[in-house]
């Protein structure tokens, strides 16, 4: 029986640092090559099988994962915090680094990334990416002009200077110094742009997002709109890699975390380290479904909030319901069926049809 070898890759824009140790965690190979597919799978065919490489999280580990992981055994793109502790401890250096990494991978200590495997997938999501970005971009904006009205005390919300009409009311609130007016004027002609940025980038993204069956059927779900489906879409990816419900709240940042010590109180809380855009993108849908009302998400709020649950705790039990049901007709392929909603024994309101 063959023993398994571990590659460890420091992946670097020019270069690369490759480590190989066998079985027995003994450095067997050191190589360096150009971060080239060609360079790296001329290294790669020099090691015996079976092979297992690692390589940490970064700009280019989904390309790398894409032309690489069909040419070894098995492929990993590891989270470089849980390596941290371990791996940056002792001498540090490119060769440590790469070694490092493949006796992680070797004593089972590293937590894998999910990688998208369709190139139409990754640009899809960087178009959702770069959207939130913009919109980023124009509420960091929105904030500069609000604080610079706060220091002449003039304390306004976005919303009062998003109608150009409404902006003289607002200078003639301040001192009458023509300079400071030129200055509102300037930082909302930035504004003006990227609301305009903004507002052709929405276009794209939902242009596209109509194509994509698997969004416009979560669309269907009350709070969720284009936006919100695209974005769960690309950030979920696939249904599959969740063992559970409970597993996919977590990644959401709705669950629930465990803590134990001793003798010690069993405490619960929702995980601090979460992935931030999904929160608030699932956190944002159920609080539109409890405002649209005439649905049964806005029922169980309701229903909660009878029972004594605060008004926090009743949206995220609203976020956890609207997520089991988006992923249960997802990974059935499935449609969703509002009467299923809330009942008990079902994980999500989904009536399983033929696709």
């Amino acid at each position: 029986m063959k023993r398994s070898h571990f590659i460890g890759i420091d992946v670097h824009c020019q270069f690369c640092e490759i480590a190989v140790i066998n079985a027995a965690g003994k450095v067997v190979q050191r190589e360096r090559c150009a971060t080239t597919i060609p360079a790296l799978l001329a290294v790669l065919k020099t090691v015996p099988r079976p092979c297992s490489v690692v390589i940490e999280e970064g700009p280019m580990a989904g390309w790398l994962w894409r032309s690489l992981h069909v040419e070894v055994d098995s492929m990993v793109v590891s989270e470089p915090r849980r390596n941290r502790l371990i791996a940056k401890e002792g001498d540090k250096d490119d060769d440590l680094d790469a070694e490092k990494l493949a006796q992680l991978h070797r004593g089972g200590f590293i937590k894998e990334v999910h990688q998208v495997a369709s190139p139409e997938q990754v640009v899809f999501k960087q178009l959702v990416a770069l959207y939130h970005h913009r919109v980023l971009q124009r509420v960091r904006e929105a904030h500069r002009i609000t604080h610079l009205f706060r220091q002449h005390v003039v304390i306004i919300r976005e919303k009062a200077y998003v109608a150009p009409e409404d902006r003289p009311a607002l200078l003639a609130r301040l001192p009458a110094n023509g300079t400071l007016r030129k200055l509102f004027q300037w930082t909302w002609s930035t504004y003006n742009g990227l609301v305009r940025h903004e507002e052709k980038w929405r276009q794209r993204l939902v242009q596209m997002a109509q194509k994509v069956e698997i969004v416009r059927r979560l669309e269907e779900l009350p709070g969720i709109g284009w936006i919100r489906a695209a974005t769960l879409y690309v950030y979920l990816d696939a249904p599959g890699r969740f063992r559970s419900k409970e597993a996919l709240w977590k990644y959401m940042g709705i669950g629930l975390e465990r803590k134990h010590s001793g003798n010690g109180p069993e405490l619960l809380g929702v995980p601090r380290r979460t992935h931030r855009l999904l929160k608030s993108t699932i956190l944002g849908a159920a609080m539109s479904a409890i405002v649209q009302g005439n649905n049964p998400f806005a029922d169980l709020h309701r229903r909660w909030l009878e029972r004594g649950l605060s008004s926090k705790l009743a949206r995220r039990n609203v976020a956890r319901r609207l997520a089991a049901t988006l992923w249960g007709l997802w990974k059935n392929s499935s449609a969703y069926h509002p009467d299923w909603v809330g009942v008990a024994g079902t994980a999500s309101a989904a009536v399983k049809v033929s696709r």
